[in-house]
């Protein structure tokens, strides 16, 4: 998976500066095909050259390949992650939860349903994926961990189900609309403090 991570971390050679605008138009030219229907799989880096307006050499200057590119481009479709202030785990936690399937480009809506079968049946998919959330696991991670260490939530707290038990439900919500009559905005809050009631130390 060496192509897995973003060649903007990775040492440039000496030339032409780099072109923000041209990795602007090879980034949205991504998100549009993925938006009009293009599977992963079907994409190819000679669509996104041609829809972006720039040569495959252009691509391959700035990513190493096409899952390098992909990774860059879903992460822009949800913006920065927000960043916990460290006062209180509960406020920290709410933040997080409600940053769950929330996208700040609406090109998400279309795109990020159509990767789920594509994630569950490739390998290389799902890892690009597990790419993609692991910076906003990790913070939550923190979150709960910095909670043990001042004592506020329990020692023998499971990190990782505690995790899964306050990310799972503002996700299928977000998604599905599992319960249409839930309020999207006060569900970040009765999550966390749902699940706060079995982390808490007694």
């Amino acid at each position: 998976m060496s192509d897995m991570s973003s060649a903007a971390g990775a040492p440039r050679s000496p030339g032409r500066p780099r072109s923000t605008r041209a990795d602007e138009a090879i980034v949205q030219a991504t998100l549009d095909l993925l938006a009009e229907g293009s599977t992963i799989e079907a994409l190819s880096i000679e669509a996104i050259a041609a829809r972006a307006g720039v040569g495959k050499a252009t691509i391959y200057r700035r990513w190493s390949g096409k899952d390098a590119l992909l990774l860059d481009a879903l992460r822009t479709l949800k913006g920065i992650p927000p960043e916990p202030a460290g006062h209180s785990v509960r406020d920290d936690l709410v933040l997080l939860v409600g940053a769950i399937g929330h996208n700040v480009d609406p090109r998400a809506a279309k795109i990020m349903p159509c990767l789920v079968p594509e994630v569950n049946r490739s390998p290389v998919h799902y890892q690009l994926y597990q790419n993609m959330v692991e910076p906003r696991r990790k913070l939550m991670r923190q979150v709960l961990q910095r909670g043990v260490r001042t004592g506020e939530l329990r020692a023998d707290l499971d990190i990782e189900l505690a995790m899964a038990l306050l990310s799972g439900p503002m996700l299928m919500q977000r998604m599905l609309r599992w319960q249409p009559e839930l309020d999207d905005r006060m569900l970040p809050e009765r999550i966390v403090d749902a699940v706060l009631d079995g982390m808490r130390v007694r």
